[in-house]
């Protein structure tokens, strides 16, 4: 497994990360062999948020007799200091930890600083003050916010959706947190399961010497793959160029990355599978979504009361109610057979 510093906190870590999103998924025992197997093979580094369910309990139980030997991040999108401490010992209780390396803000709407009236970065430096903490990172899915992290000099790692269909100017992020020497994990590294060549996702990123993907598990075969590419790094060759190419002209634009920042809908719309329902279909086992509970899901857009809370939610802009319509003429359009 190879290993890097990570920016400025001096950590060393490995340099695949574990996302912990998809743990809260799968039967607890097989999260704790899969984090356990994880750490075997020289995984180091995991991140996981207040927000993910059980994700948090379920690392404290499977790696807490290795505390001192791994990278635990975590985040809060607390808006008061007292939600903020109170997350932050519900963190350290589950993680069964008497620290956190690194605790990040999770994507707020502005970036926190030192004195403001928020009282949030302020509540931080209080936190790793007593040792409870012990460097403040920042993620983000605005490159205008993650930017303004990086240089106001106030953050040791910023968090950030990269993949090999980012923009140039998201890739320039890239670049600005090496000059900056700051800590940079990299996710939806496969966009939310849109990317299914992780061959070529790995040999991408690969390429980025300070930039730590976390790639989100929850099988052992997933876990395989990767640590198959860290034995033997992918080279970033013509035949994966033709397909990060392929897959660019398919993706980039409007399309929905399933953050989930747009959530809850007023009329129980699954807004992050049902705006990009035609991209999965051609993605992933087709029986997955062509059900009849998909089928009543995709129904529901007829009930969008056009009240803009999901597209002013949205960190991309995308016009959501805009995209759900098509989505749901493109599902039907499938499961007709048109296509």
């Amino acid at each position: 497994m190879q290993q890097t510093i990570f920016g400025k906190t001096g950590l060393k870590v490995s340099r695949t990360g574990f996302g912990c999103i998809p743990i809260q998924r799968i039967p607890y025992e097989e999260s704790t062999a899969l984090l356990q197997c994880a750490y075997e093979h020289g995984v180091t580094l995991y991140d996981t948020a207040n927000a993910y369910t059980t994700s948090e309990d379920r690392i404290g139980t499977a790696l807490h007799h290795v505390r001192d030997k791994i990278v635990l991040c975590t985040k809060s999108g607390a808006s008061s200091p007292e939600g903020l401490t109170e997350h932050i010992e519900n963190s350290l209780r589950k993680m069964r930890t008497d620290y956190i390396d690194v605790f990040q803000f999770h994507n707020p709407s502005f970036v926190p600083g030192p004195g403001g009236e928020d009282g949030l970065y302020d509540c931080l430096l209080k936190a790793k003050a007593q040792g409870k903490i012990r460097h403040i990172g920042i993620t983000s899915h605005s490159k205008d916010r993650a930017r303004e992290a990086v240089l106001s000099g106030l953050y040791d790692t910023l968090q950030y959706p990269l993949s090999y269909i980012s923009t140039d100017e998201e890739l320039a992020l890239i670049d600005l947190c090496r000059e900056h020497n700051m800590g940079l994990l990299a996710m939806k590294a496969l966009c939310g399961g849109l990317l299914t060549n992780a061959r070529a996702a790995f040999a991408f990123l690969r390429q980025y010497d300070n930039v730590i993907p976390i790639w989100g598990m929850e099988k052992i075969a997933q876990l395989e793959e990767f640590l198959s590419f860290e034995g033997k790094p992918p080279l970033l060759d013509s035949a994966l160029q033709s397909a990060i190419e392929a897959d660019k002209a398919e993706l980039t634009g409007s399309f929905c990355r399933s953050c989930g920042y747009c959530l809850p809908c007023s009329v129980d719309i699954p807004i992050p599978n049902a705006a990009r329902i035609t991209f999965l279909l051609g993605r992933v086992v087709k029986q997955e979504f062509l059900t009849p509970e998909w089928q009543d899901n995709m129904r529901l857009i007829d009930n969008c009361t056009g009240c803009g809370q999901c597209k002013s939610r949205c960190p991309y802009g995308l016009d959501v109610p805009a995209l759900l319509k098509r989505q749901q003429a493109g599902f039907f359009e499938i499961l007709a057979g048109g296509k």
